[in-house]
């Protein structure tokens, strides 16, 4: 497998949505950067099978995009047999596995195996009961590490729907989801798959009219370590995308710990800069740099 790309703002688009091939071909909503197909919870039952056709057709016009990965949110491991026999799936970049446990994700993989999956990217979805036992999580968490499909995972979503739904709860309005049941939760995950190297995406934004609250999440997904966020509307992408600028003094602190001749520790900008502590954090501003570019001084100078 390559180097693992980021994701950026992924937005969910209904496998059933009329405009499916346009946006698949990037003809319509050219922009976003990451497309994840969904048969799973926005596609009601009685249309999985027009889902699933909309989506073939998809696929036979699907032509390579630079900068743009399109993936299929699957229904369950028996969806994902029928997409693997579909003659064009090669053209996609990979999958997202729902509702994801130890009791389910070597049957995925297993499945994946008799299908075209080498170049496949696999994205397997934090979001059952089990998210909320410690001793759970750090299982799956050690089972993904040592597993021989390793190097597929591009890393975790946390489905915050799914799991306020367990909580019998619905995201208020006005909340971001750290003021919710779920912030220790998202803290929780952080802590115990990004260690292991696993990128952990943030949860849908749902209320998507109320883009002040949008971004005080999106600045509390940083803080936590969350790389990448789900995007429910076309509108959510850019805003998401322009909170993962990184900062000029960010990014210069960040060149220089990561310096052949930086010393042992050093002070820039009234901080104290530890490159033997902070090379990680340098190269994820290194890279988030890359993808996104800087803030503009004028904007950076008001914050």
């Amino acid at each position: 497998m390559s180097d693992r790309p980021r994701l950026g703002a992924s937005l969910y688009v209904p496998a059933t949505h009329s405009d499916l091939c346009a946006i698949a071909a990037g003809t319509k909503l050219a922009a976003v950067r990451s497309l994840i197909f969904c048969t799973e919870d926005a596609v009601a039952p009685h249309d999985l099978p027009c889902a699933l056709d909309n989506l073939a057709t998809a696929l036979e016009h699907l032509q390579p995009r630079e900068g743009c990965l399109r993936f299929v949110r699957v229904r369950n491991p028996d969806v994902l047999d029928r997409l693997l026999t579909i003659p064009s799936v090669h053209r996609l970049d990979g999958f997202v596995f729902p509702k994801i446990s130890l009791h389910n994700i070597d049957d995925y993989f297993d499945r994946m195996a008799c299908g075209p999956q080498n170049h496949f990217w696999v994205m397997p979805t934090l979001e059952t009961r089990e998210v909320f036992h410690d001793a759970a999580m750090h299982a799956l968490a050690e089972h993904l590490d040592r597993a021989p499909w390793r190097a597929q995972i591009l890393g975790l979503r946390i489905g915050g729907n799914d799991l306020l739904a367990l909580l019998r709860m619905r995201r208020p309005k006005g909340r971001t989801i750290y003021e919710t049941p779920l912030g220790h939760v998202i803290a929780r995950l952080a802590t115990t798959f990004i260690p292991y190297g696993f990128p952990l995406s943030a949860p849908v934004f749902e209320h998507y009219a109320d883009t002040a609250t949008l971004e005080r999440e999106i600045v509390q997904d940083l803080h936590h370590g969350l790389t990448g966020k789900t995007a429910i509307h076309p509108t959510q992408v850019p805003l998401i995308e322009r909170h993962y600028r990184v900062a000029h003094q960010d990014l210069e602190a960040a060149m220089r710990i990561l310096g052949d001749d930086a010393p042992g520790v050093f002070s820039l900008h009234h901080s104290m800069c530890e490159p033997s502590t902070h090379r990680p954090w340098a190269n994820e501003i290194v890279a988030a740099a890359r993808q996104f570019g800087c803030v503009p001084n004028a904007m950076e100078s008001m914050e």
